[in-house]
């Protein structure tokens, strides 16, 4: 059996969970050649309607099921959604990739599902590639990933379900059709014609989350603990009109079932008014405009602002003011340091325990999760 490149004008949304089969898809009007990589009993991938078009938009039509490729140029994408259901709450949740460039010239969009002698129930692969400025997106909770190449492996759906989860393996490089499979070839994506070379490299993985653009090198989603790491050095900055933010990190964890983004190992955080905070993890959340550094025996959480240091257990800064406040832990304490002389009202003496009561300009998201949550100064916090 001829396996063609066919030309796709319609969008491609893949049904999720359902099984691919082992089959090509692309903008590409030029047939391959034959090639024993296709099974003769397999299907086509199922379609799910196109949403209603533009009235000012070329029409657009499906591709016929024909040996002739069709000729005209495609302006649609391909997409793939991930689905997982929390044990937690049981909620579902999806991460989606999506290729948002339309020529094979820029990258691919394969599909290949279990061959003849893989096992029934052997995950589904999909190959998205794109070198095009939008790149291949990933949406992962608040989240939105650019990256050049994304390999996805997707399990079968158990019985009543209408998705599954998989693994997702994001960084630069490229991908390829082979016009050649070797005869012993056993890898399955070389087995169904198409080459994937990863090439990881540092602020090739953009992340936007708000108004803050993270870079890092390499995106790993696994099922197992549904978390996606973004391995590092990571940085990034976070806009603001009086005093942006700028910082770093060693990696990023994105926990699906939390709904929570955290960068992890050494994060430095850098406001352009001064303002230095350290800690060993930061859970970050733009949209609330809020911050929660949390200190390890090795990275404790402290912020500096000229002369001024305030340490404690967990830090909750304001990404909007880039003030901080502290949260004391049980049996904990909270010290600041201070160059001027005497105190300020509501402030703390230098190496005296920090303990000002007042009202929380700033209350963490779970108020009853931080019931010691106070601002260092209860009339706003200390500023040099």
């Amino acid at each position: 059996m001829r396996r063609f490149r066919l030309k796709f004008r319609l969008r491609v949304a893949l049904a999720v969970g359902a099984a691919l089969p082992v089959w090509v898809l692309a903008q590409d009007a030029t047939p391959a050649t034959p090639t024993p990589a296709v099974p003769p009993a397999q299907t086509q991938p199922q379609q799910t309607p196109a949403p209603a078009a533009d009235p000012a938009a070329p029409e657009q039509t499906t591709p016929p099921e024909t040996d002739t490729p069709e000729a005209e140029p495609g302006a649609e994408n391909a997409s793939l959604d991930l689905v997982r259901k929390s044990e937690g709450d049981g909620k579902e949740r999806r991460i989606r990739i999506v290729r948002t460039g339309t020529s094979d010239d820029t990258g691919i969009f394969a599909t290949c599902s279990p061959q003849e002698d893989d096992p029934e129930d052997a995950p589904n692969l999909a190959v998205f590639s794109e070198t095009g400025p939008g790149g291949v997106r990933i949406t992962i909770d608040k989240n939105v990933i650019r990256v050049p190449l994304a390999v996805v492996t997707q399990q079968q759906p158990k019985e009543g379900q209408d998705g599954s989860d998989g693994r997702v393996e994001a960084s630069a490089g490229t991908a390829r059709y082979l016009d050649d499979v070797p005869a012993d070839a056993t890898a399955r994506l070389t087995r169904c014609g198409v080459e994937a070379t990863p090439k990881p490299a540092p602020d090739t993985v953009f992340v936007t989350q708000g108004k803050t653009e993270l870079q890092g090198q390499k995106l790993v989603y696994d099922e197992t603990d549904g978390i996606a790491r973004i391995d590092g050095p990571v940085t990034f900055r976070r806009a603001n009109d009086t005093d942006p933010l700028t910082g770093s990190s060693e990696r990023i964890e994105v926990n699906v079932d939390d709904e929570k983004t955290t960068l992890v190992g050494n994060v430095v955080l850098n406001s352009e008014g001064g303002r230095v905070s350290r800690a060993g993890r930061v859970e970050y959340d733009d949209a609330a405009n809020l911050a929660r550094l949390i200190g390890t025996p090795e990275q404790p959480a402290v912020s500096v602002k000229g002369g001024d240091t305030l340490r404690a257990g967990t830090i909750l800064y304001d990404l909007e003011k880039n003030e901080v406040y502290a949260v004391k832990a049980e049996g904990g304490t909270i010290t600041g340091e201070f160059v001027e002389e005497g105190d300020t009202p509501g402030g703390v003496p230098a190496g005296a325990p920090a303990t000002a009561p007042g009202t929380r300009p700033l209350p963490p998201p779970n108020p009853s999760e931080d019931p010691n949550a106070s601002p260092l100064n209860p009339s706003g916090p200390t500023s040099p």
